[in-house]
């Protein structure tokens, strides 16, 4: 697509970095200055019921900006980055005709890949061949199926870690259902967005103080009830650790302790490692993404400052 094409489609802003970067906080401001709208892009935000393990924006933040793609599913269920991409450019089309700016917030990098590239032709999942694959991952362990895929497609296997199961499997499904690899069907990616997007990333100056807000949060969670909202969960007992939803960073180191499978300190141990690790791969995929304005999260009134110049405003 040309410039001049692109000057002639709408206007979406991109917000995004590490958990606990600040991106909320940045995103409600700047609604304060810009008419924007916000969309979530978060694959834990978007289930009922889990609020305080996911630092879900509380009701006053709502109230001051609404955030749309939040609490659409109940955690039983399952949603994909193709479902992602067709709600999304649902919700920004709603956004556009009223004559406003889609602003997406949020740090599922692989939700703002799929929107901003397309999505592959990949096949709709299979669960007699997916039951297949997890009775041999029963029988020969996840290590001899992650040897199967280094022998049917290499790169995939080589960004696949043999204790992923979940993306394993579906890298050996996705071969078994259409006799091609993962990698052969990602390399043909579908519509662009039609949109001319701003991308901007918040993140603090150094990794130490990212760790040190996320162990700040991961305590004030522990504060504010978040044993209680697990505790919840857990009762109702059509919820396990397989589902997307208990395999978010906090939630399914909790889930460990209230199965007695752990002690609390090795719980709250487990979830501050879980979410730095998190936020490194997060960090990862923004270093490597291109067209990118970063804003430092230690200067909010700078970061929104440099939004506003980028798009095409003042503040105050």
């Amino acid at each position: 697509m040309t410039e001049v094409s692109k000057q002639n489609l709408p206007t979406a802003i991109f917000l995004m970095g590490p958990t606990a970067s600040g991106k909320t906080a940045l995103a409600i401001t700047l609604r304060r200055f810009l008419p924007v709208e916000l969309i979530s892009v978060d694959s834990a935000l978007i289930y009922k019921g889990m609020d305080v393990g996911t630092a879900k924006p509380d009701a006053q933040e709502l109230a001051q900006a609404p955030h749309r793609l939040l609490n659409i599913l109940d955690p039983a269920q399952a949603y994909s980055a193709a479902d992602f991409r067709r709600d999304a450019l649902a919700e920004m089309a709603s956004v556009t005709a009223a004559g406003k700016i889609p602003l997406l917030v949020g740090g599922t990098m692989l939700y703002f890949k799929a929107l901003l590239e397309g999505l592959s032709p990949l096949p709709s999942a299979d669960p007699v061949i997916r039951a297949q694959i997890e009775q041999q991952a029963q029988a020969q362990g996840w290590d001899a199926l992650h040897r199967q895929l280094q022998a049917i497609d290499p790169v995939s296997a080589g960004r696949i870690h043999p204790n992923d199961p979940q993306r394993l499997s579906r890298a050996l499904e996705v071969f078994f259902i259409s006799g091609k690899t993962l990698t052969e069907l990602t390399q043909t990616s579908g519509e662009a967005l039609p949109y001319q997007v701003h991308q901007f990333a918040i993140a603090p100056a150094s990794r130490e103080l990212l760790h040190q807000r996320i162990e700040q949060r991961f305590h004030q969670m522990l504060a504010s009830g978040f044993e209680a909202e697990v505790r919840a969960l857990f009762a109702r007992g059509d919820l396990h650790t397989d589902m997307p939803s208990i395999r978010c960073v906090g939630y399914r180191q909790m889930w460990s302790y209230l199965a007695g499978e752990c002690t609390w300190d090795e719980m709250v141990y487990r979830g501050i490692c879980a979410t730095r690790q998190l936020a490194k791969r997060q960090m990862t995929w923004l270093r490597g993404w291109e067209g990118i304005h970063w804003l430092d999260s230690d200067n909010p009134e700078q970061a929104c400052n440099e939004v506003l110049q980028v798009v095409g405003a003042k503040a105050d």
